[in-house]
């Protein structure tokens, strides 16, 4: 039998946050398999390790797509292997495919750090396409790219009550080569500085409630956009002011970003693959 995790990421309290499900492997088995779980899952993301010399190899996937880079399964893998492995040390390596090397780190007050890589965004006149996907259309546009085939759209509107007005025509995602698009404004709560949601339909998920990867866009973003001519914003708090909603303290450090947040169980269980891993 194979153990599986669900786990609630960026998030204090239960039915908070963004729910991954976590898979440890001792080998990786067919890709068909993987997504197939996956898929049976029905989650944003399935995160699955292997176990190699002093890391994990690590890959995540949507019910329809294996995906570059994931946050919040990421933050939910290092919590299993911390809280159910027992895992000692205090940094923990991530190799993936396409993201290169990953660390998380276990924080003075429990919380988990993730070591990402920071993506720049470009203009994007693709004004028209993005308005009639998010049914409104953003005050600036941008794309910044995962990999040379994953990239998102970031749509910076006005204000708050814009970002969470949205309401998506979701076939009209269709056209878009993104893996989903980004909404996102300065916050109009002084406890944070920005807020954002997520929709990414074409991946399988209509709108992921915490997404720790677009933060590795956000962040370059308004720590500009937040800071002064001199010096940027460094230390920010963002909000996913999606209906579970999740919480993630960001760092600004030079071409990478630090994301940080706390996890809460949901489920442990059991997967029977026996028969189609031949064990």
């Amino acid at each position: 039998m194979t153990r599986i995790f669900q786990v609630d990421a960026f998030t204090d309290r239960l039915f908070g946050g963004n729910p991954a499900a976590v898979v440890p492997l001792q080998a990786w088995p067919d890709d068909t398999l993987l997504q197939s779980v996956a898929m049976e899952n029905n989650l944003a993301e399935t995160a699955f390790i292997v176990p190699v010399q002093n890391a994990y190899e690590l890959r995540w996937f949507t019910p329809l797509v294996e995906v570059s880079l994931c946050g919040h399964a990421t933050l939910a893998t290092a919590h299993v292997l911390i809280k159910h492995y027992e895992y000692s040390a205090r940094k923990i390596e991530f190799i993936t495919r396409e993201s290169g090397v990953l660390t998380v780190e276990r924080t003075a007050d429990d919380a988990l750090s993730m070591d990402f890589p920071a993506i720049s965004v470009e203009p994007s006149e693709d004004y028209q396409l993005v308005a009639a996907a998010l049914g409104a259309k953003p005050a600036k546009l941008f794309r910044g790219n995962y990999s040379p085939d994953s990239f998102d759209y970031v749509a910076v509107f006005e204000s708050q009550q814009k970002v969470k007005a949205l309401n998506p025509l979701f076939s009209n995602f269709a056209p878009l080569d993104s893996r989903g698009v980004i909404a996102t404004s300065r916050a109009d709560n002084e406890r944070y500085d920005f807020v954002s949601r997520y929709f990414a339909p074409n991946s399988g998920i209509n709108e992921d409630p915490v997404t720790g990867s677009a933060h590795c866009l956000l962040v370059p973003y308004w720590s500009k956009e937040l800071g002064s001519k001199e010096l940027a914003k460094h230390t920010l708090l963002a909000r996913q002011i999606s209906a579970r909603g999740g919480e993630i303290r960001c760092m600004a450090a030079n071409d990478r970003v630090v994301l940080t947040g706390s996890c809460v169980d949901y489920l442990q269980g059991e997967i029977d693959l026996d028969s189609v891993l031949n064990l």
